[in-house]
Protein backbone atom coordinates (compact mmCIF):
# COMPACT_ATOMS: atom_id res chain seq x y z
CA UNK A 1 0.00 0.00 0.00
CA UNK A 2 2.93 2.13 0.30
CA UNK A 3 5.99 0.82 -0.89
CA UNK A 4 8.04 3.77 -1.25
CA UNK A 5 6.75 5.56 1.70
CA UNK A 6 8.70 4.94 4.44
CA UNK A 7 11.41 7.83 4.34
CA UNK A 8 9.17 10.63 3.26
CA UNK A 9 5.15 10.10 4.10
CA UNK A 10 2.66 12.57 4.28
CA UNK A 11 -0.71 12.63 6.40
CA UNK A 12 -4.00 13.83 5.70
CA UNK A 13 -6.15 13.43 8.80
CA UNK A 14 -9.27 14.33 7.20
CA UNK A 15 -8.87 11.81 4.81
CA UNK A 16 -8.21 9.41 7.29
CA UNK A 17 -10.90 10.22 10.14
CA UNK A 18 -13.94 9.58 7.29
CA UNK A 19 -12.55 6.21 5.57
CA UNK A 20 -12.73 5.15 9.43
CA UNK A 21 -15.96 6.61 9.82
CA UNK A 22 -17.59 4.92 6.57
CA UNK A 23 -15.96 1.41 7.89
CA UNK A 24 -13.14 1.82 5.46
CA UNK A 25 -10.18 0.82 7.21
CA UNK A 26 -8.52 -0.83 4.49
CA UNK A 27 -8.65 2.29 2.43
CA UNK A 28 -6.74 4.17 6.03
CA UNK A 29 -3.91 3.93 5.02
CA UNK A 30 -3.98 5.03 1.34
CA UNK A 31 -5.34 8.15 2.97
CA UNK A 32 -2.70 8.37 5.55
CA UNK A 33 0.20 8.31 2.81
CA UNK A 34 -0.51 10.55 0.07
CA UNK A 35 3.38 11.90 -0.88
CA UNK A 36 2.75 15.49 -2.62
CA UNK A 37 5.19 18.17 -2.43
CA UNK A 38 4.96 20.74 0.32
CA UNK A 39 3.12 18.40 2.59
CA UNK A 40 4.28 17.68 6.31
CA UNK A 41 5.68 14.91 7.40
CA UNK A 42 3.53 12.30 9.71
CA UNK A 43 3.83 13.31 13.20
CA UNK A 44 3.18 11.11 16.05
CA UNK A 45 0.45 13.03 17.31
CA UNK A 46 -1.68 12.30 13.79
CA UNK A 47 -0.62 8.98 13.98
CA UNK A 48 -1.79 8.25 17.66
CA UNK A 49 -5.23 9.62 16.44
CA UNK A 50 -5.83 7.43 13.98
CA UNK A 51 -4.21 4.61 15.67
CA UNK A 52 -7.08 3.03 16.90
CA UNK A 53 -9.26 2.44 13.67
CA UNK A 54 -5.64 1.36 11.72
CA UNK A 55 -5.22 -2.55 11.21
CA UNK A 56 -2.37 -4.15 12.05
CA UNK A 57 -0.53 -4.22 9.29
CA UNK A 58 -1.44 -0.84 8.48
CA UNK A 59 0.05 0.26 12.30
CA UNK A 60 3.26 -1.37 11.54
CA UNK A 61 3.35 1.14 7.99
CA UNK A 62 2.49 3.43 9.87
CA UNK A 63 4.81 3.62 12.69
CA UNK A 64 7.81 2.90 10.45
CA UNK A 65 7.32 6.31 8.25
CA UNK A 66 7.67 7.79 11.61
CA UNK A 67 10.76 10.54 11.77
CA UNK A 68 12.99 8.73 14.36
CA UNK A 69 12.15 11.24 17.37
CA UNK A 70 8.62 11.00 16.70
CA UNK A 71 8.79 7.10 16.88
CA UNK A 72 10.66 7.14 19.81
CA UNK A 73 7.99 9.66 21.29
CA UNK A 74 5.47 6.98 20.19
CA UNK A 75 6.69 3.84 20.76
CA UNK A 76 7.45 5.01 24.45
CA UNK A 77 3.61 6.26 24.92
CA UNK A 78 2.24 3.00 23.41
CA UNK A 79 0.99 0.22 25.83
CA UNK A 80 3.06 -2.74 26.54
CA UNK A 81 0.78 -4.82 24.03
CA UNK A 82 1.23 -2.78 21.27
CA UNK A 83 4.92 -2.01 21.97
CA UNK A 84 4.99 -5.84 21.75
CA UNK A 85 3.43 -6.06 18.44
CA UNK A 86 5.54 -3.53 16.92
CA UNK A 87 8.70 -5.54 17.87
CA UNK A 88 7.18 -8.75 16.26
CA UNK A 89 6.66 -7.21 13.35
CA UNK A 90 9.28 -4.73 12.60
CA UNK A 91 12.30 -5.71 10.70
CA UNK A 92 14.70 -7.84 13.02
CA UNK A 93 17.81 -5.50 12.05
CA UNK A 94 15.87 -2.62 14.32
CA UNK A 95 14.89 -4.50 17.50
CA UNK A 96 17.95 -3.64 19.33
CA UNK A 97 16.98 -0.13 18.74
CA UNK A 98 13.68 -0.34 20.45
CA UNK A 99 14.35 -2.51 22.80
CA UNK A 100 17.01 -0.70 24.46
CA UNK A 101 15.11 2.69 24.40
CA UNK A 102 12.91 0.38 27.23
CA UNK A 103 13.25 1.03 30.99
CA UNK A 104 13.98 -2.62 32.68
CA UNK A 105 10.50 -2.56 33.70
CA UNK A 106 8.67 -1.56 31.00
CA UNK A 107 11.40 -4.21 29.18
CA UNK A 108 10.46 -6.97 31.33
CA UNK A 109 6.52 -6.18 30.72
CA UNK A 110 6.78 -5.87 27.08
CA UNK A 111 8.67 -9.35 27.04
CA UNK A 112 5.57 -11.14 28.84
CA UNK A 113 3.79 -10.19 26.08
CA UNK A 114 5.51 -11.60 23.74
CA UNK A 115 5.64 -15.23 22.01
CA UNK A 116 8.05 -17.30 23.85
CA UNK A 117 9.72 -18.37 20.73
CA UNK A 118 10.88 -14.70 19.94
CA UNK A 119 11.42 -13.60 24.17
CA UNK A 120 14.94 -15.12 24.34
CA UNK A 121 15.96 -13.59 21.15
CA UNK A 122 15.15 -9.86 22.29
CA UNK A 123 16.27 -10.37 25.72
CA UNK A 124 19.91 -11.07 24.10
CA UNK A 125 19.27 -7.58 22.34
CA UNK A 126 19.41 -5.92 25.76
CA UNK A 127 22.84 -4.83 27.28
CA UNK A 128 24.28 -7.02 30.11
CA UNK A 129 23.25 -4.97 33.17
CA UNK A 130 19.87 -4.36 31.67
CA UNK A 131 19.37 -8.19 30.84
CA UNK A 132 20.24 -9.11 34.48
CA UNK A 133 17.79 -6.64 35.98
CA UNK A 134 15.14 -7.54 33.05
CA UNK A 135 15.80 -11.77 34.00
CA UNK A 136 15.65 -10.48 37.59
CA UNK A 137 12.25 -8.39 37.56
CA UNK A 138 10.80 -11.75 35.23
CA UNK A 139 11.43 -13.73 37.87
CA UNK A 140 8.20 -12.73 39.83
CA UNK A 141 4.60 -12.09 39.06
CA UNK A 142 3.03 -10.00 37.08
CA UNK A 143 0.91 -8.87 39.78
CA UNK A 144 3.29 -8.22 42.65
CA UNK A 145 4.72 -5.32 43.53
CA UNK A 146 8.01 -7.11 42.09
CA UNK A 147 7.12 -7.40 39.24
CA UNK A 148 6.09 -3.30 38.99
CA UNK A 149 9.04 -2.04 40.15
CA UNK A 150 11.65 -0.26 38.93
CA UNK A 151 15.64 -1.43 39.86
CA UNK A 152 16.53 1.83 38.93
CA UNK A 153 16.08 4.29 41.84
CA UNK A 154 18.50 7.08 43.49
CA UNK A 155 20.36 6.10 46.06
CA UNK A 156 22.75 7.43 48.65
CA UNK A 157 24.95 5.84 52.06
CA UNK A 158 24.01 7.56 55.06
CA UNK A 159 27.91 8.67 56.06
CA UNK A 160 27.55 10.94 52.90
CA UNK A 161 28.02 14.96 53.08
CA UNK A 162 25.43 17.03 51.72
CA UNK A 163 27.40 18.02 48.71
CA UNK A 164 28.54 14.66 48.06
CA UNK A 165 25.63 13.64 47.87
CA UNK A 166 24.25 15.86 45.52
CA UNK A 167 26.85 15.26 43.11
CA UNK A 168 26.50 11.31 43.57
CA UNK A 169 23.14 11.73 42.81
CA UNK A 170 23.66 14.19 39.60
CA UNK A 171 25.82 11.45 38.04
CA UNK A 172 23.29 8.59 38.59
CA UNK A 173 20.87 10.57 36.80
CA UNK A 174 22.94 11.03 33.78
CA UNK A 175 23.92 7.45 33.38
CA UNK A 176 20.70 4.96 35.09
CA UNK A 177 17.74 6.73 36.67
CA UNK A 178 14.71 6.69 34.82
CA UNK A 179 12.58 8.52 37.58
CA UNK A 180 13.93 10.42 40.41
CA UNK A 181 11.67 11.17 43.34
CA UNK A 182 13.72 10.99 46.75
CA UNK A 183 16.91 9.72 47.51
CA UNK A 184 16.78 5.95 49.39
CA UNK A 185 19.69 5.94 52.26
CA UNK A 186 21.57 2.03 52.04
CA UNK A 187 23.55 0.76 54.37
CA UNK A 188 26.32 -1.57 52.71
CA UNK A 189 24.36 -4.45 52.90
CA UNK A 190 21.68 -2.72 50.90
CA UNK A 191 19.22 -2.23 53.49
CA UNK A 192 17.20 0.33 53.49
CA UNK A 193 18.10 2.68 56.18
CA UNK A 194 16.00 5.75 55.39
CA UNK A 195 14.88 8.15 52.75
CA UNK A 196 15.32 12.03 51.56
CA UNK A 197 13.08 14.20 49.47
CA UNK A 198 15.51 16.23 47.11
CA UNK A 199 14.16 19.85 48.53
CA UNK A 200 15.52 18.65 52.34
CA UNK A 201 19.19 17.54 50.31
CA UNK A 202 19.24 21.36 48.53
CA UNK A 203 17.95 23.06 51.74
CA UNK A 204 20.84 21.68 54.63
CA UNK A 205 23.68 22.81 54.76
CA UNK A 206 26.57 21.48 52.46
CA UNK A 207 28.59 20.09 55.31
CA UNK A 208 25.59 17.92 57.25
CA UNK A 209 25.65 14.17 57.08
CA UNK A 210 22.76 12.66 55.00
CA UNK A 211 21.75 10.27 58.24
CA UNK A 212 21.12 14.05 59.59
CA UNK A 213 18.33 14.67 56.92
CA UNK A 214 16.55 11.45 56.57
CA UNK A 215 13.60 10.46 57.71
CA UNK A 216 14.05 6.91 59.28
CA UNK A 217 11.76 3.76 59.43
CA UNK A 218 9.94 4.79 55.39
CA UNK A 219 6.75 3.06 54.58
CA UNK A 220 7.78 0.34 52.28
CA UNK A 221 5.83 -2.82 50.46
CA UNK A 222 7.40 -6.24 50.13
CA UNK A 223 8.14 -7.55 46.95
CA UNK A 224 5.13 -10.20 47.15
CA UNK A 225 2.64 -7.53 47.83
CA UNK A 226 -0.27 -7.58 45.44
CA UNK A 227 -0.73 -4.78 43.52
CA UNK A 228 -3.54 -3.68 44.36
CA UNK A 229 -2.71 -3.67 48.25
CA UNK A 230 0.30 -1.26 46.91
CA UNK A 231 -1.78 1.01 44.62
CA UNK A 232 -4.24 1.32 48.34
CA UNK A 233 -1.13 2.61 50.18
CA UNK A 234 0.09 4.87 47.49
CA UNK A 235 -2.76 6.71 48.06
CA UNK A 236 -3.05 6.19 51.89
CA UNK A 237 -0.01 8.06 52.14
CA UNK A 238 0.41 10.61 49.06
CA UNK A 239 4.02 9.36 47.82
CA UNK A 240 4.96 9.54 44.48
CA UNK A 241 6.78 6.03 44.53
CA UNK A 242 7.80 3.46 47.38
CA UNK A 243 10.74 1.48 48.26
CA UNK A 244 9.94 -2.61 48.10
CA UNK A 245 12.53 -4.51 50.16
CA UNK A 246 12.73 -8.04 50.72
CA UNK A 247 12.34 -10.44 53.82
CA UNK A 248 15.67 -9.11 55.01
CA UNK A 249 14.82 -5.21 54.28
CA UNK A 250 17.00 -5.07 51.43
CA UNK A 251 16.09 -2.59 49.05
CA UNK A 252 15.19 -3.99 45.83
CA UNK A 253 13.59 -1.02 43.66
CA UNK A 254 10.59 1.49 43.71
CA UNK A 255 7.21 1.53 42.39
CA UNK A 256 6.17 5.06 40.93
CA UNK A 257 2.65 6.93 40.70
CA UNK A 258 2.74 6.36 37.11
CA UNK A 259 2.72 2.64 37.53
CA UNK A 260 -0.05 2.34 39.79
CA UNK A 261 -2.51 4.42 37.35
CA UNK A 262 -1.96 1.87 35.17
CA UNK A 263 -2.72 -0.54 37.77
CA UNK A 264 -5.60 1.06 38.98
CA UNK A 265 -7.15 1.30 35.34
CA UNK A 266 -6.27 -2.28 34.62
CA UNK A 267 -7.82 -3.83 37.86
CA UNK A 268 -10.89 -1.35 37.49
CA UNK A 269 -11.35 -2.74 33.56
CA UNK A 270 -11.15 -6.25 35.37
CA UNK A 271 -13.69 -5.57 37.53
CA UNK A 272 -15.93 -4.13 35.83
CA UNK A 273 -16.29 -6.70 33.01
CA UNK A 274 -16.71 -9.16 35.86
CA UNK A 275 -19.44 -7.62 37.42
CA UNK A 276 -21.38 -7.98 33.89
CA UNK A 277 -21.25 -12.00 34.95
CA UNK A 278 -17.97 -13.08 32.40
CA UNK A 279 -14.21 -13.69 32.64
CA UNK A 280 -12.03 -10.19 32.36
CA UNK A 281 -10.53 -9.75 29.15
CA UNK A 282 -6.77 -10.12 28.92
CA UNK A 283 -6.56 -7.54 25.32
CA UNK A 284 -8.61 -4.81 24.35
CA UNK A 285 -12.25 -5.61 23.35
CA UNK A 286 -11.21 -5.09 19.65
CA UNK A 287 -7.76 -7.02 19.64
CA UNK A 288 -9.65 -9.84 21.87
CA UNK A 289 -10.12 -12.71 19.12
CA UNK A 290 -13.43 -13.81 18.33
CA UNK A 291 -13.30 -17.03 19.57
CA UNK A 292 -11.41 -15.90 22.74
CA UNK A 293 -14.05 -13.65 23.34
CA UNK A 294 -17.13 -16.61 23.06
CA UNK A 295 -14.66 -18.65 25.69
CA UNK A 296 -14.69 -15.66 27.86
CA UNK A 297 -18.11 -15.09 28.07
CA UNK A 298 -19.80 -18.87 27.44
CA UNK A 299 -17.81 -20.44 30.42
CA UNK A 300 -20.17 -17.98 32.98
CA UNK A 301 -22.92 -18.23 30.93
CA UNK A 302 -23.14 -21.29 30.35
CA UNK A 303 -22.99 -21.51 34.37
CA UNK A 304 -25.46 -18.64 34.84
CA UNK A 305 -27.82 -21.09 32.33
CA UNK A 306 -27.76 -23.77 34.77
CA UNK A 307 -28.07 -21.94 37.90
CA UNK A 308 -31.64 -20.67 36.09
CA UNK A 309 -32.41 -24.12 35.59
CA UNK A 310 -32.87 -24.31 39.30
CA UNK A 311 -35.75 -21.54 38.77
CA UNK A 312 -37.44 -23.65 36.26
CA UNK A 313 -37.34 -26.82 38.73
CA UNK A 314 -38.76 -24.35 41.58
CA UNK A 315 -41.40 -23.13 39.39
CA UNK A 316 -42.39 -27.00 38.79
CA UNK A 317 -42.28 -27.37 42.31
CA UNK A 318 -44.96 -25.11 42.67
CA UNK A 319 -46.78 -25.92 39.41
CA UNK A 320 -50.34 -27.43 41.10
CA UNK A 321 -50.32 -24.44 43.60
CA UNK A 322 -50.02 -21.94 40.27
CA UNK A 323 -52.55 -24.12 38.48
CA UNK A 324 -55.22 -23.42 41.57
CA UNK A 325 -54.38 -19.51 42.25
CA UNK A 326 -53.57 -18.63 38.36
CA UNK A 327 -52.95 -15.01 39.97
CA UNK A 328 -49.78 -15.83 42.00
CA UNK A 329 -47.75 -16.35 38.15
CA UNK A 330 -48.59 -12.67 37.52
CA UNK A 331 -46.36 -11.45 40.38
CA UNK A 332 -43.53 -13.86 39.64
CA UNK A 333 -41.62 -11.78 37.75
CA UNK A 334 -41.77 -8.78 40.11
CA UNK A 335 -40.87 -11.27 43.46
CA UNK A 336 -37.71 -12.72 41.86
CA UNK A 337 -36.27 -9.60 39.74
CA UNK A 338 -36.54 -7.66 43.24
CA UNK A 339 -34.49 -9.60 45.23
CA UNK A 340 -32.10 -9.80 42.42
CA UNK A 341 -31.89 -6.31 42.04
CA UNK A 342 -31.29 -6.01 45.72
CA UNK A 343 -28.69 -8.14 45.91
CA UNK A 344 -26.77 -6.60 42.56
CA UNK A 345 -26.85 -3.46 44.67
CA UNK A 346 -25.35 -4.81 48.20
CA UNK A 347 -22.63 -7.27 46.08
CA UNK A 348 -21.62 -4.09 44.17
CA UNK A 349 -21.57 -1.80 46.96
CA UNK A 350 -19.48 -4.59 49.00
CA UNK A 351 -16.93 -5.58 45.85
CA UNK A 352 -16.07 -1.97 45.35
CA UNK A 353 -15.88 -0.90 49.45
CA UNK A 354 -13.22 -3.67 49.23
CA UNK A 355 -11.56 -3.10 46.58
CA UNK A 356 -10.88 0.56 48.24
CA UNK A 357 -10.23 -0.73 51.43
CA UNK A 358 -13.26 0.62 52.62
CA UNK A 359 -14.28 -3.17 54.20
CA UNK A 360 -12.25 -5.94 55.52
CA UNK A 361 -13.39 -9.57 56.17
CA UNK A 362 -13.55 -8.99 60.10
CA UNK A 363 -15.99 -6.72 59.75
CA UNK A 364 -18.72 -9.15 58.12
CA UNK A 365 -21.07 -8.73 61.44
CA UNK A 366 -21.19 -5.11 60.93
CA UNK A 367 -21.81 -5.58 57.37
CA UNK A 368 -24.65 -8.36 58.27
CA UNK A 369 -26.53 -6.39 60.82
CA UNK A 370 -26.39 -2.96 58.54
CA UNK A 371 -27.09 -4.99 55.60
CA UNK A 372 -30.64 -6.80 57.51
CA UNK A 373 -31.52 -3.71 58.34
CA UNK A 374 -31.56 -2.24 54.77
CA UNK A 375 -33.15 -4.97 53.31
CA UNK A 376 -36.26 -5.17 55.66
CA UNK A 377 -36.21 -1.09 55.44
CA UNK A 378 -36.18 -1.26 51.51
CA UNK A 379 -38.53 -4.67 51.57
CA UNK A 380 -40.76 -2.54 53.27
CA UNK A 381 -41.00 0.42 51.24
CA UNK A 382 -41.33 -1.81 48.18
CA UNK A 383 -44.08 -4.07 50.06
CA UNK A 384 -46.17 -0.97 50.64
CA UNK A 385 -45.83 0.27 47.10
CA UNK A 386 -46.78 -3.59 45.95
CA UNK A 387 -50.04 -3.63 47.79
CA UNK A 388 -51.05 0.22 46.85
CA UNK A 389 -50.87 -1.15 43.05
CA UNK A 390 -52.72 -4.64 43.81
CA UNK A 391 -55.15 -2.41 45.45
CA UNK A 392 -55.60 0.24 43.04
CA UNK A 393 -55.92 -2.16 40.04
CA UNK A 394 -58.91 -3.90 41.82
CA UNK A 395 -60.71 -1.04 42.65
CA UNK A 396 -59.96 0.16 38.87
CA UNK A 397 -60.59 -2.75 37.10
CA UNK A 398 -61.46 -5.52 39.42
CA UNK A 399 -58.20 -7.65 38.39
CA UNK A 400 -57.79 -9.90 41.41
CA UNK A 401 -60.93 -11.22 42.49
CA UNK A 402 -62.55 -11.39 45.71
CA UNK A 403 -59.31 -12.24 47.44
CA UNK A 404 -57.29 -8.94 46.46
CA UNK A 405 -56.53 -8.24 50.23
CA UNK A 406 -55.04 -11.64 50.89
CA UNK A 407 -53.15 -11.12 47.78
CA UNK A 408 -51.57 -8.05 48.43
CA UNK A 409 -50.37 -8.94 52.04
CA UNK A 410 -48.33 -12.11 50.17
CA UNK A 411 -47.16 -9.68 47.62
CA UNK A 412 -45.52 -7.55 50.60
CA UNK A 413 -44.67 -10.16 52.65
CA UNK A 414 -42.79 -11.85 50.19
CA UNK A 415 -41.39 -8.36 48.93
CA UNK A 416 -39.96 -8.03 52.16
CA UNK A 417 -38.39 -11.20 52.62
CA UNK A 418 -36.78 -11.68 48.97
CA UNK A 419 -35.15 -8.46 49.15
CA UNK A 420 -33.91 -9.28 52.58
CA UNK A 421 -32.31 -12.36 51.56
CA UNK A 422 -31.17 -9.88 48.43
CA UNK A 423 -29.11 -8.12 50.27
CA UNK A 424 -27.49 -10.81 52.93
CA UNK A 425 -26.61 -12.74 50.37
CA UNK A 426 -24.86 -9.84 47.58
CA UNK A 427 -23.42 -8.55 50.76
CA UNK A 428 -22.09 -11.71 52.05
CA UNK A 429 -21.40 -13.87 49.01
CA UNK A 430 -18.10 -11.55 48.09
CA UNK A 431 -16.62 -12.05 51.38
CA UNK A 432 -16.91 -15.46 50.99
CA UNK A 433 -15.14 -15.62 47.97
CA UNK A 434 -12.39 -13.18 49.58
CA UNK A 435 -12.17 -15.88 52.44
CA UNK A 436 -11.57 -18.76 50.67
CA UNK A 437 -8.85 -17.07 48.11
CA UNK A 438 -11.14 -16.37 44.98
CA UNK A 439 -12.04 -12.92 43.24
CA UNK A 440 -14.89 -11.23 44.97
CA UNK A 441 -15.57 -9.23 41.81
CA UNK A 442 -16.77 -13.03 40.83
CA UNK A 443 -19.81 -12.25 42.93
CA UNK A 444 -21.40 -10.40 40.11
CA UNK A 445 -24.76 -8.88 39.33
CA UNK A 446 -25.69 -11.96 37.06
CA UNK A 447 -24.59 -14.35 39.83
CA UNK A 448 -26.36 -13.23 42.76
CA UNK A 449 -29.77 -12.02 40.98
CA UNK A 450 -29.42 -15.85 39.76
CA UNK A 451 -29.06 -17.22 43.49
CA UNK A 452 -31.56 -15.17 44.60
CA UNK A 453 -34.34 -16.24 42.22
CA UNK A 454 -34.52 -19.95 43.68
CA UNK A 455 -34.81 -18.03 47.27
CA UNK A 456 -37.63 -15.97 46.03
CA UNK A 457 -39.40 -18.31 44.68
CA UNK A 458 -39.80 -20.43 47.64
CA UNK A 459 -40.51 -17.70 49.88
CA UNK A 460 -43.13 -16.38 47.99
CA UNK A 461 -45.26 -19.49 47.19
CA UNK A 462 -44.51 -20.21 51.47
CA UNK A 463 -45.78 -16.98 51.88
CA UNK A 464 -48.79 -17.73 49.67
CA UNK A 465 -49.75 -20.93 51.55
CA UNK A 466 -49.58 -19.07 54.73
CA UNK A 467 -51.81 -16.50 54.04
CA UNK A 468 -54.00 -17.54 51.17
CA UNK A 469 -54.30 -21.36 52.28
CA UNK A 470 -57.47 -21.77 53.29
CA UNK A 471 -58.86 -19.45 50.60
CA UNK A 472 -57.34 -20.86 47.34
CA UNK A 473 -55.48 -24.32 48.07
Amino acid sequence: MVAEARGRCKVRLGQVTSAASNGACESTMAALHQPGDGEERLSADELREVWPVLAEDERIEGFLVLPREDGEDFFLSLAPREQAQLLSEVPPEQRRVWMRLLAPDDAADVLQEIEPELRDELVKLLDDATRREVRALMAYAEDDAGGLMSPRFARVRPDMQIDEAIRYLQRQARERLETIYYAYVLDSDQRLLGVCSFRELFAASADRLVRDVMHGEPVTVREEMDQEEVARLIKRHGFLALPVVDEDERMKGIVTLDDIVDVVEEEATEDVQKFGGMEALEAPYMETSFLNMIRKRGGWLALLFVGEMLTATAMARFEHDIARAVVLAVFVPLIISSGGNSGSQASTLIIRAMALGEVRLRDWWRIVRRELAAGVTLGVLLAVLGAVRIVAWEKAFHTYGVHYPELAVTVGVSLIGVVTMGTLCGSMLPLLLKRVGLDPASASAPFVATLVDVSGLLIYFTAAKLVMGGLVF
